[in-house]
């Protein structure tokens, strides 16, 4: 069983996502696009998603718009969460949570991008069939957050089995 008091969290937030929460709800460390630049100013700095590549021992992308679904199964990296994820170390876990609108969740382009992040090793976890956020209700709104929870829980316990051996 995790210990949740081991955990250390931070947030690599978007752009857009910001249009979702208010600042003073995110109560662990957060970093957006314009900390990218802040820490780097000339050869040899830190690099920002470098070093949360490093630090980190999961990575979770959730929710994972249809937008940046696109830019991941591609190999974009135009945003500090993009560049996390293309300089990720597969040895780790990296989850993922979809969520979109039904009619885009239904696309074809979908599920082959789908299909292109689980070949990369990542792990997804799939939406569900609610009222989303458009008012639309149908298949493509992020798991429940005790499932997420959950799941994070068995990846890291069978994580951390695997490199006691």
């Amino acid at each position: 069983m995790l210990d949740d008091e081991m955990l250390e969290v931070a947030v690599v937030t978007t752009e857009r996502a910001k249009h979702f929460y208010s600042f003073q709800d995110i109560h662990v460390t957060l970093y957006s696009d314009a900390d990218e630049w802040e820490m780097w100013k000339c050869r040899s700095d830190p690099v920002l998603h470098i070093e949360l590549r490093r630090w980190a021992d999961l990575l979770l992308i959730a929710p994972l718009d249809a937008n940046t679904l696109g830019k991941v199964a591609s190999g974009i990296c135009d945003n500090l969460l993009t560049c996390v994820i293309r300089a990720w170390d597969c040895s780790k876990p990296l989850l993922f949570c979809p969520a979109m609108n039904t009619a885009m969740w239904e696309h074809p382009v979908t599920a082959q991008q789908v299909a292109q992040l689980k070949a990369f090793g990542y792990i997804e976890i799939p939406c569900v069939a609610k009222k989303l956020v458009c008012g639309d209700h149908g298949l493509g709104a992020m798991a429940e957050v005790g499932s997420i929870v959950d799941k994070v829980r068995e990846i890291v316990s069978l994580h951390n089995d695997r490199q006691q051996c």
